[in-house]
């Protein structure tokens, strides 16, 4: 059995799939390169499979009809024969010098029957035209080095979330957890971190510049003006992570308040996004989100109406709206992102 297995979504990548797949490759016979190709009309699949003719004990070449983001990793899991799973998007890649080393660990971590459900490693913005990189860790957050509980971990810090470049999951606890992600929707990599995270029990943190996360093609899910565009699948996220998320059955405080606190992240970037577009009908749906909230979980509601943005949001618009664009562009220029 493998060790990791490595899903790579692939639409259209032939021009940065290739470094993207060289950089898996180091990883030799304890990992699964599965590039899913997710009905590329490019040389995308072509390129997959000289991978896999070259490499066939590592790489397998997916092959599948057009399901988006969220149905190639759905894919991906279930190909995957290891025993950890991780998603690499076709336009990142992993460091060179961390890489080695998270395996060796994982794997030292399997030997002694010490496993954890999820492995937490650092990333990187990898930003165009951009010298100093900004590294997203964990330091004095999550302990390191040690197998340790959801009762051991800190305060996250803002802009220090778990994201899915941070996150190898164990591969049954994925599956144990039922999740499976919209198709033909973008954003569901909050969906993917989310959803597993109250199956949980276990946590091992390695302070390594694992992944390398792309940001700077005009044509990114990231960038503002496509996250307008794409505005209600953003709401399909936000509104998945409220309904399919049972926040009442977790009974470890600091997992429960953790998992509020994302929430409140997600729901802050579909109401700036919402506010930014301007329009009367988006207007209209984002006071619909925040009612859907209110009437499906109150708890949540008023912890996100003590909060800057749901403060803002419910301040009269002339005022709370122009506030919660100012607070997005200060985010915007300390994170590096879009």
């Amino acid at each position: 059995m493998k060790l990791l297995s490595i899903i790579v979504p692939s639409y259209n990548s032939q021009d940065y799939l290739e470094h993207c797949i060289e950089s898996l490759l180091p990883g030799g016979e304890d990992v699964e390169i599965l590039i899913v190709n997710d009905g590329s009309k490019d040389r995308t699949q072509e390129i997959a499979e000289g991978y896999q003719a070259k490499y066939p004990t590592i790489v397998r070449a997916i092959n599948q009809v057009n399901k988006g983001h969220g149905g190639a990793v759905n894919t991906g899991i279930a190909h995957a024969t290891g025993l950890y799973v991780k998603v690499v998007d076709s336009d990142d890649w992993l460091d060179k010098d961390a890489y080695p080393q998270v395996l060796q660990t994982l794997k030292n971590l399997v030997s002694r029957g010490e496993g954890p459900d999820l492995f937490v490693a650092n990333y990187i913005y990898d930003k165009q035209g951009k010298t100093n990189k900004r590294i997203i860790h964990y330091r004095g957050i999550i302990p390191q080095d040690r197998i340790c509980t959801w009762d051991d971990v800190g305060k996250f810090k803002k802009g220090h979330y778990i994201l899915m470049h941070s996150v190898i999951y164990r591969t049954e606890l994925l599956r144990a957890s039922g999740m499976v992600l919209p198709e033909h929707t973008f954003y569901v990599d909050n969906l993917y971190v989310y959803l597993p995270l109250p199956y949980v029990k276990t946590l091992y943190y390695m302070d390594a510049n694992l992944y390398h996360y792309f940001i700077g093609r005009s044509d990114q899910s990231v960038q503002e003006k496509t996250m307008i565009k794409r505005i209600d699948q953003q709401l399909l996220v936000n509104r998945t992570m409220l309904n399919k998320a049972s926040l009442e059955s977790i009974n470890t405080p600091k997992l429960f308040w953790y998992m509020i606190h994302y929430f409140e992240i997600v729901t802050a970037v579909t109401s700036i996004m919402l506010v930014l577009s301007g329009t009367a009908e988006h207007q209209e749906k984002l006071a619909q989100l925040w009612r859907d909230i209110e009437r499906h979980n109150p708890l949540l509601y008023w912890q996100l109406r003590r909060g800057i943005v749901g403060r803002a949001f419910h301040l009269p618009r002339w005022f709370g709206r122009p506030l919660l664009i100012g607070l997005y562009r200060v985010a915007q220029g300390l994170f590096g992102f879009n």
